[in-house]
């Protein structure tokens, strides 16, 4: 039955995926410390510790099946996680418990579980944002040559493509997984370190054997499918590493803060939505109401990852020497909250990208009120060349604009530009030349080219090399 007297987060509730929720889980911790553990034991056998086979296999025989009771009943009297956890796993390794954990610190499983679950998280983080390109690139395609206006300051302005701005969404994103790769690539486990990183337990367990001790982390990172470790460290790895993942997943929140911006700016226009499901509720007093819940609530989430990626900078700049414990707290909710958010994010942002709804009639027909304005240099030029004076003409398409802008306006009437134009004798034009220079494609410059250059040259390649990451969908829980 359901406990509804004690607080649960949002973040482990409502909003993000269950494989980002496991990855954070006591279930995903704990089996990644066993894992740890049998590492260690297996690499320290390989060197030469007396440590038997039979020992690795009771080890191995329990890596999944932890007796969580047990630990928890032992660390209320011992008040310490990881002693608690060997005990446990102790209890059902007898031949081996001796040899659980040997030479270690609490951060050999502490940090390097951290490690390898921020690893894990970033992948699945890229792989969503591989997905989203791959639906935005559809709607890039389907609508790269259709006009719209464009916005500078969120005033009209020279008009683009629909496709071109989902571009300039994708081009946030692939930012986003540049930097993602970066921190992959350079991600390495802190190893079997010892109490102030000089590896002085393993160096007395090895008889002073410097090249064993070397041996030893290289052994681990293999083991645990890592290419090394960090080559020094204090008992911890340094914090600058949890400040690094967090400024990626900010960078991601910004994109998609962006992105929810632009679709509740275009909601307002009515010229494209967010998804709408046939039985949701806008507003509890406004019936007719279709609110972009779902793109504010990307704003909202992605306010608090950029915020939260604070929290990894203050840590590491105020550590000390070779390590502190004012670190886990903090760290234990911001890096786990900020991924969980992050999830959330991109899973509300391939959900709204994958159904967003166009109303190319709206879009034509704002551009279209518009246009006349954007037209008159073209509209100045034609009548140069007919002989006009460039300077007067100049200033009598400002006097008609102005007046023309009064009229929509104050008056609420329709642009009659054009109109007021071809009445004047100076600019020698007819209504019908005149509607030849009022076609919408003629005004977006390159808007379509590059539209297609850029799916091309940037997304295609990206959607190709990663192919086997893509088909995943997002459903929201509430």
């Amino acid at each position: 039955m359901a406990d509804y007297t004690s607080y649960t987060s949002p973040l482990s509730e409502r909003y993000p995926s269950k494989e980002m929720k496991y990855l954070f889980s006591p279930d995903m911790k704990f089996k990644t410390w066993r894992r740890l553990w049998i590492a260690l034991a297996e690499a320290e056998k390989e060197l030469g510790l007396d440590i038997t086979d039979e020992q690795l296999s009771e080890l191995r025989a329990h890596k999944d099946d932890i007796n969580f009771e047990d630990a928890k009943k032992r660390e209320k009297e011992v008040r310490h996680d990881v002693m608690s956890h060997v005990y446990a796993y102790g209890l059902q390794c007898p031949q081996a418990k001796g040899i659980i954990h040997l030479g270690a610190t609490s951060c050999y499983v502490g940090d390097n579980t951290d490690l390898i679950i921020m690893t894990e998280g970033l992948r699945l983080l890229r792989a969503k944002i591989i997905n989203i390109l791959a639906v935005l690139s559809e709607f890039a395609d389907a609508y790269k040559a259709l006009p719209t206006l464009g916005f500078t300051h969120f005033q009209p302005a020279q008009p683009t493509t629909v496709g071109k701005r989902a571009c300039l969404w994708m081009n946030d994103l692939v930012l986003d997984l540049e930097d993602i790769d970066h921190v992959l690539s350079t991600m390495k486990l802190l190893g079997s370190k010892g109490t102030t990183g000089t590896q002085a337990s393993f160096l007395e367990l090895f008889s002073g054997d410097h090249e064993k001790c070397r041996k030893l982390d290289q052994l681990i990172a293999d083991k645990m499918g890592f290419a090394s470790c960090y080559p020094v460290s204090g008992q911890t790895y340094s914090r600058k590493v949890d400040s690094r993942v967090l400024s990626v997943l900010s960078g991601i929140a910004q994109s998609a803060h962006k992105f929810s911006n632009d679709i509740r700016l275009l909601q307002n226009l009515k010229e494209i939505e967010e998804p709408f499901e046939k039985h949701q509720i806008g507003s509890s007093a406004m019936a007719y109401k279709r609110n972009p819940m779902r793109s504010e609530r990307m704003a909202s989430l992605a306010n608090y990852v950029i915020s939260t990626a604070m929290n990894p900078a203050i840590t590491a700049s105020t550590q000390w020497f070779e390590r502190t414990l004012d670190d886990s707290a903090n760290k234990r909710i911001s890096v786990s909250e900020a991924f969980l958010a992050a999830d959330s994010i991109l899973e509300l942002y391939l959900n709204v990208a994958g159904g967003l709804v166009v109303y190319p009639k709206v879009i034509t027909a704002h551009l279209m009120a518009e246009l006349p304005f954007m037209a008159t240099e073209n509209i100045l030029m034609d009548a140069v060349k007919a002989g006009g004076d460039r300077q007067e003409l100049h200033e009598k398409i400002r006097m008609h604009s102005m007046a023309a802008g009064k009229i929509v306006k104050e008056e609420g009437k329709a642009n009659d530009l054009l109109d007021r134009i071809v009445s004047d004798p100076d600019f020698h034009i007819t209504k019908e030349a005149l509607q030849k220079v009022m076609k919408p494609e003629n005004y977006v410059g390159r808007a379509t080219e590059q539209t297609q250059e850029f799916l091309n040259g940037v997304i295609k390649p990206i959607l190709a090399e990663n192919k086997d990451a893509l088909g995943l969908s997002a459903e929201i829980n509430v």
